[in-house]
Formats: structure tokens, sequence, C-alpha cells
């Protein structure tokens, strides 16, 4: 049985979707009580908040509650490996997905919220696969016996506080990656950040850590430029930083992180020193687009909260004009305006928060502002306020949902309007 509460979904979409099998019944709008009463299980969609009225009456009545995730989990075999935090999810979780494509070819499948659906997947898995997937706060909020043997939080920072409402629940379900881990499995975490410090002196699993700042007696640090492993008295060099495709310190705590998730399960750190080198930045997190009369032009789409742009902002080693604002997830722009540093040569805002995050940026005394209708304008007056040696950075710490369907297209949409120039 399909249930969605939307009245417009077209039912003949539908059931060209399930190879027009009329077994299944397709319910629209409302629930009819009786069938509600005759479920055994209910399977929640990511997009669908467990506070809404049915599913509360559903867990009332003692129906359990699954996300995509958990029915994936129950028909997966061999491991999981699975990557949470604010931001920083799907860089990590693609090169951990292609240093264990080195180690093992043929048997590791990349899942979960960078893009593929972990349900796509999971009869595939067998004994000796790996699959390595990337989990959102949304997704967390509905495993039950989800049990990966290695995991990571990136970072928690403000992010989906319309959904989660308060920044404990937020931090909650972050943590909850870890509830079915034993004392024989890894939690890789942040030590730069305070939540996950606290976080880690309470962890069931081992923690191991990752700092861009320290050098740690035992866990994967940035030492200058060197990379360091160090595990008991085995100390491992995995990469200088100028050996990498990536740009910024966040990305380096990305590698660090998947380098330290791969070493836990079980690849050899010649390999994972390879495949952190060959390693490129997945499309839409600070991509570079093109350079046209001596301005570069950068896609970080994926920057969908402050923190993230903050990250966007701080790998710019140029003057920067900056495009933000989008879909309104109730965050403060007050850090994101701060990180500026005097990179930024002007703000130009599109979208439901561009008055307020506007107001956010006088209110911090920068006033280079132009508020734009849509992408296309955005682009133009960046071009037209430009100089050789600038950047121009798509970074909006906001979501897409409004103009867009998601940061993917937000992101093409912008890469085919740079483009454009050329012509």
């Amino acid at each position: 049985m399909i249930f969605d509460g939307n009245t417009a979904v077209d039912e003949n979409a539908v059931r060209q979707a399930l190879d027009n099998n009329t077994d299944i019944q397709i319910y629209k709008g409302e629930l009819p009580e009786d069938v509600r009463r005759s479920l055994d299980l209910a399977v929640l969609s990511p997009g669908v908040p467990c506070d809404t009225p049915l599913v509360q009456q559903m867990r009332g009545e003692g129906i359990p509650i699954w996300g995509e995730v958990e029915l994936a989990w129950q028909t997966t075999k061999g491991r999981v490996l699975a990557i949470t935090g604010t931001n920083g999810k799907t860089t990590t979780t693609a090169l951990l997905g292609h240093i264990m494509e080195d180690a093992l070819p043929g048997k590791v499948f990349v899942v979960g919220n960078i893009g593929t659906a972990y349900t796509s997947r999971s009869l595939e898995t067998t004994d000796d696969s790996v699959t390595v997937a990337e989990i959102s706060s949304f997704q967390l909020e509905t495993i039950h016996d989800f049990a990966p043997v290695v995991t990571a939080i990136l970072n928690i920072t403000e992010d989906h506080l319309n959904r989660h409402h308060t920044m404990e629940e937020y931090i909650r379900v972050k943590e909850e990656i870890t509830r079915n881990q034993g004392p024989e499995d890894v939690c890789v975490l942040n030590y730069e950040d305070s939540v996950l410090r606290g976080f880690g002196s309470r962890a069931v699993p081992r923690v191991f850590w990752f700092s861009s700042a320290h050098v740690l007696e035992e866990g994967i640090y940035l030492d200058g430029e060197r990379i360091i492993l160090r595990d008991g008295d085995r100390t491992y060099h995995i990469a200088d930083t100028s050996q990498l495709k990536l740009l910024g310190t966040h990305n380096y705590e990305n590698v660090m992180a998947a380098a330290a998730m791969a070493y836990f399960a079980g690849v050899d750190p010649e390999i994972i020193s390879r495949s952190v080198c060959t390693f490129t930045a997945v499309p839409h997190r600070i991509e570079f687009v093109e350079e046209i009369n001596g301005v570069a032009y950068y896609n970080d789409s994926k920057g969908t909260n402050p923190d993230a742009a903050i990250k966007g902002i701080q790998a710019m080693n140029r003057p920067t004009l900056l495009i933000g604002g989008g879909y309104d997830k109730q965050s403060s722009y007050d850090e994101w305006i701060q990180a500026f540093d005097g990179k930024v040569r002007f703000l130009v805002l599109i979208g439901q928060t561009k008055e307020k995050i506007r107001e956010a940026a006088l209110k911090n005394g920068f006033t280079d502002i132009v508020l734009c209708e849509d992408l296309a304008e955005a682009v133009a007056t960046c071009t037209r306020l430009s100089r050789p040696g600038d950047a121009v950075l798509l970074s909006p710490a906001c979501a897409s949902w409004g103009q867009f369907d998601n940061y993917e297209q937000r992101g093409d949409v912008f890469k085919a309007l740079v483009r454009g120039l050329k012509r």
C-alpha cells in the first residue's frame, strides 16, 4: 500500500513507476481509518516529519515506523560504513567510496543522501561487499536496528531547525548514527567541534578523532601540510595537502575522516594515500566552472546552510562577488556575514531570504548589497560588477526550494549561465 497526503499526486504516474502493478493499493489525501489500523509497518519518506499527526497517531497505535534506511538495512549483507554531519557528508562519502573501490573493486556500494537510494542497491549486496552510506538527520530519525561497523560525525552546526525545532533535538538525532554500535565498532569524530568533543566522552564505540588544528596522541591530524594518522605505536603519513585536488581546510578534514574510516575498514594505508590524492571534488561543492575575462566562477550550490557557506568563502583566494539566498530554513546569517573577512566585494541576493540576509548584513556593517529577482539576474549582475582577478561564487547559505527542485538543479543552472557568458 502507498499513501501520499498530497491530493494532486498523479496516480497513473505512480502506477507506471510500479510497472503498472495493480495489486498495490494507492491512497492520497486521507488514509482511511480501517486501512491505518490494518498496518503492520509504516515506512516513511525522509521528507515526512515524524511529528505529523498521522505519524504520531500510528506510533500511538503501536505501528512500527521505519525509514528507507532501516528498510534497506534489513536486507543488506556485508559491512556498512556510515557518515553524517551538517556539512561535508557528500564529499566524504564520495571519497570514502573512492578509497574502498580502489581497495575492493566491484564490491562497493555508495548510497544514501548522496543521491542513490539505499533500497535501490541493498538487495545487490553480498557477504563480502561494503556499503558506504551518507545519512542525513531526516533519515536518522527513523532507524531502529541500523548498525554500521564504522561511523563518522563530521561536525554539528545549526541547520534544519524548521524540521527538528531545537538544536538539542538536531544534535540528538545526529548522534543516533551510533545507537547500535558496540565497543568493537568505531566512530570517527571532529576534535575541533565542541559538541562532538562532549559526545566523544560518552559514546559507546571506540572514538577516533580527526583534527585540523591539534597534533593528536592518537587520531588523524594536520601537521603543517602533512596529514598524519597515529594509531597506538603505528604512525602513517597519509598525504601532503599540496598533493590533494581539494581546496580548503574543511576538505582536509573530509579527507582525514574518510581516511580514518577506510583504515578501520581494513584498507592498507598505502592504498588510502594513493586514493586521496587522485580524488577530485564532487559537483556543486566549490566546483570550478570557468574563467572568463580574468574572473573565476565557482559553483558551491551545496552550501545550503550558513556554516557550509562559510567554508565556501574561506576557500576563496581572490576578491569575491558572492551570490546568496534561497529558501528559509530558519537559519541565522550573522556568522556567515562576519566570516566575509574583507574578501567579499559584493553580496548579490536572491530568493525568499534575500531581505532577511540583507538586514543581517547591514546589522554587521556590510553594505555592498544587490537584490536580484533570480539567478540569471544575479550572474549578470556579478559579471557586470566584477574585475579581472575576482571570483564569482554561488554559495547561497540556504536551501534551493522555491526557485529550484534541489541544489543540483540550482548548480547546473548556474553553470549553464556562466558557460553562456563565453558565447
